[in-house]
């Protein structure tokens, strides 16, 4: 005579194949997820500081979007980025140059190092100024 009903061993093997079916899917909806994911956009490049005969010479000015700090000399720009050699924190400006407050490095108003644990000065960021006379800063 045949038994209806499903043994033990029956009940156990379908809920084992539910499982590893529902498992199946959820990592294969896992993976698809991962590899529908969007990479962020290039960061900027060139930042226009605004027209070159704005600047006061002498001026120092702090720009956060670049971070950098714009100097007007006699003899043209400079900008020195805020960004710490060491670890990437953003420095903070101070009357003797810059301090970087995750690590304790400190700079000159040049960028180079007065103090450790940075090894490499800030880096000094190229200043063109365009055909119709605004000031650009290349941070690549």
């Amino acid at each position: 005579m045949n038994n209806p009903d499903p043994s033990r061993r029956d009940f156990l093997k379908l809920v084992r194949s539910i499982i590893l079916w529902v498992s199946a899917l959820l990592g294969l909806g896992g993976l698809l997820r991962f590899l529908d994911t969007r990479t962020q956009a290039d960061p900027r490049t060139d930042f226009d500081a605004g027209p070159a005969d704005g600047f006061a010479d002498g001026s120092r000015i702090l720009l956060p979007q670049v971070p950098a700090v714009l100097v007007r000399e006699a003899h043209g720009f400079n900008a020195v980025s805020l960004v710490c050699t060491h670890l990437g924190c953003t420095v903070e400006t101070r009357p003797d140059g810059f301090a970087c407050p995750c690590h304790g490095s400190r700079f000159d108003p040049q960028g180079r190092i007065t103090r450790g644990p940075a090894a490499q000065p800030l880096k000094i960021l190229r200043t063109e100024i365009t055909a119709d006379g605004r000031l650009h800063i290349l941070t690549n």
